[in-house]
């Protein structure tokens, strides 16, 4: 069986070893000149920083699967953050955060006493809700969706609070805003508004500490190499600089694919950019409207020095949290006192830059699907950086070497949905069974994997969609093998 794979983001890549595990034959058809979507490097004078993902959540399910594929564990190497990241205040405080349970507590007895308690009870009722969603969604498709709505899914779905936003539910848990804020901004990692998105998301928040926020040695982008080399041991074809432009079809069934002009034909196809850019070129998909997810502003910086005595991982919040989210996602202008993410791996891995030099890393939320003229924002750029070195990393002017700008109209021109980051955004009717499936469409042999197909974003969660999409693919092949044997008999 020949397969084709249009995009070679994480989630075509990790299908395609899935897949040719089982003897197909993989093609995977790339846009760019490298594998990898949003997860490749920034490069520049010998320095290399992540373009994209940073933080590595679900440690164990991201090994697990990476076991299934092939990828062995002495290949790559996992490192704890630790704090995980401490979140600055514009009172002049500051909030961290521990894997270790009694050194957050300590970090709660001394600046909210009140709400340990609270934190207590998130965790307890967090690992509920952890194996809830993970046994009856994660690990579950929904290409039909008469398996969703069963009494069980039902009651599951309701323990998950899905009627609920994440930042109403932080309130039964957290007396003080800061921590209301500090466990719902979490919902930013998948492009959601912490206001609005369903509060079944709030295994993030929850997963951070259960399970600890990781570094991927190298850079997450390394992850993209291991898994091309393993690609290559299996005989599977990468094509690059290939623009798959259009399909064709008989009855349900794809037939061929345009590349670059020529029409090629394979078995069954699956589908790795943005879902909703598939329409541009498979004109019979069913018209949907979707809601983008956020998008952001990334600031890339090459450093003459390391900042040894800050955390790798900080937030650092502006005035008001809730303004900053409005601006995002309601008024959609660009943010007046943003509250920015900063990402510093140097701390813990000198394979980044040149010796006694680093990297770093600064991301603004700023809304998708609007008309700003972000060539236009240097004075907004200058202010950011200003505050990055007035609340974090002293005299960072006269250390930057470099500095490289990515915006929402880079991220629309690569090919993500209205220039979301993301993927769709995580709304309660673009999540679980409303969102598009690995078998998305009424044709048979059309699969998707990524961001935006269930069970969603996230690094891990789209490896586990590639999972969900080769189980679907082995069910439809058995079935069609029983059918055919059945007419021959």
């Amino acid at each position: 069986m020949n397969i084709a794979i249009i995009g070679g983001g994480i989630g075509g890549l990790m299908s395609a070893l899935y897949l040719s595990q089982d003897g197909y034959q993989v093609t995977i058809y790339e846009k760019e000149e490298k594998l990898g979507g949003r997860l490749k490097y920034v490069e520049k004078n010998g320095f290399k920083i992540d373009e994209g993902p940073t933080i590595v959540l679900l440690p164990e399910m991201l090994q697990q699967l990476l076991d299934e594929a092939g990828i062995d564990r002495s290949r790559y190497e996992l490192l704890l953050c630790d704090p995980l990241y401490s979140i600055h205040y514009q009172d002049g405080s500051t909030y961290t955060k521990y894997k270790d349970i009694d050194r957050q507590i300590a970090e709660l007895k001394r600046q909210f006493p009140d709400d340990m308690n609270g934190f207590l009870r998130f965790m307890d009722e967090g690992r509920e809700r952890l194996s809830i969603g993970q046994s009856a969604f994660l690990q579950k498709s929904f290409s039909d969706s008469k398996s969703f709505w069963t009494n069980k899914n039902i009651k599951a779905l309701m323990k998950l609070k899905p009627y609920q936003s994440i930042q109403k539910l932080m309130k039964s848990y957290f007396q003080d805003e800061k921590l209301q804020i500090a466990y719902s901004l979490q919902t930013l990692y998948v492009g959601g508004n912490p206001f609005h998105t369903p509060a079944m998301y709030a295994l993030i928040s929850f997963s951070e500490h259960e399970h600890g926020v990781y570094y991927l040695k190298g850079g997450y982008a390394k992850l993209v190499q291991l898994l091309e080399e393993e690609l290559k041991s299996k005989n599977v074809t990468i094509k690059h600089g290939q623009n798959v432009t259009n399909m064709k079809t008989i009855d349900n069934k794809i037939t061929s694919l345009e590349v670059n002009g020529k029409w090629l034909e394979y078995d069954a196809f699956i589908f790795n950019g943005d879902y909703p850019t598939l329409q541009k070129i498979f004109k019979e998909v069913p018209k949907r409207s979707f809601v983008p997810s956020s998008s952001c502003v990334l600031l890339y910086f090459g450093l003459d020095s390391i900042y040894k005595d800050v955390n790798v991982h900080q937030f650092i919040l502006g005035n008001s949290f809730s303004t900053h989210m409005n601006e995002v996602f309601e008024s959609k202008v660009v943010p007046s006192d943003p509250s920015i993410y900063t990402f510093h791996p140097s701390i813990m891995d000198d394979t980044l830059a040149p010796k006694g030099k680093g990297v770093l890393y600064t991301l603004i939320p700023v809304p998708a699907n609007v008309s700003i003229d972000w060539s236009q924002q240097h004075n907004w750029i200058e202010r950011i950086i200003y505050r990055l070195e007035k609340q974090a990393f002293p005299q960072l002017r006269k250390r930057i070497e470099w500095m490289q700008v990515r915006t929402p109209n880079d991220a629309e021109h690569f090919g993500l949905f209205q220039g979301g980051n993301f993927g769709i955004a995580p709304t309660l009717f673009q999540s679980g069974v409303f969102r598009p499936q690995v078998k998305p469409t009424k044709f048979e042999n059309l699969y998707a994997v990524g961001a935006s197909v269930h069970p969603g974003g996230g690094i891990p969660i789209v490896m586990q969609g590639a999972k969900l999409l080769h189980e679907q693919m082995t069910k439809d092949n058995t079935n069609n093998e029983v059918k055919n044997h059945a007419y021959l008999k």
